[in-house]
């Protein structure tokens, strides 16, 4: 069984590839990012530099218990995300939310990775019979998981 440590840096190491391969769907196959997705990419990058401080300070708990906030609060937002797909209609036109996102400061020094262009409802493409938010769903859920696993583990393993 891995240790506290070298669970956080492999939850960091997926939550970071997670991004990325967000960013190359989003880059190399032209589907644009919406606001709920935007919002999941902070949500995955606060579990990995959470769960990364965390491997390196010696504040295993403290920091694990952060990141699983993220987690958390990623499966909230995929949820919504995945409802708003379920049903059609349920937003329309330009989201008040993807103008306020579009104004935070990383979105407008890196609109590359966080600027929302996307409409929530669109229906994307697959990637291996599931969709981006499907996906998403899944590696929150694991991602979760393997959160509460190192906040269940006694201190020194």
């Amino acid at each position: 069984m891995p240790s506290s440590r070298n669970l956080l840096l492999s939850i960091a190491a997926i939550s970071f590839a997670l991004v990325g391969a967000a960013l190359y769907l989003q880059h190399a196959k032209d589907m644009l990012p919406c606001p709920l997705c935007i919002i999941q990419r902070y949500l995955f990058l606060g579990i990995g530099i959470f769960s990364l401080i965390g491997a390196f300070s010696g504040k295993i708990k403290t920091c694990a218990g952060l990141a699983l906030l993220s987690a958390l609060g990623g499966l909230g937002v995929v949820g919504k995300h995945l409802y708003v797909i379920a049903h059609p209609g349920f937003s329309c036109g330009i989201d008040p939310m993807e103008t306020m996102l579009n104004k935070i400061p990383t979105a407008t020094l890196l609109p590359s990775v966080f600027r929302a262009d996307g409409f929530c409802e669109a229906t994307l493409d697959t990637v291996l019979g599931l969709s981006v938010p499907q996906w998403s769903a899944v590696w929150f859920v694991l991602l979760t998981l393997a959160l509460v696993a190192v906040l269940a583990r006694r201190a020194g393993r």
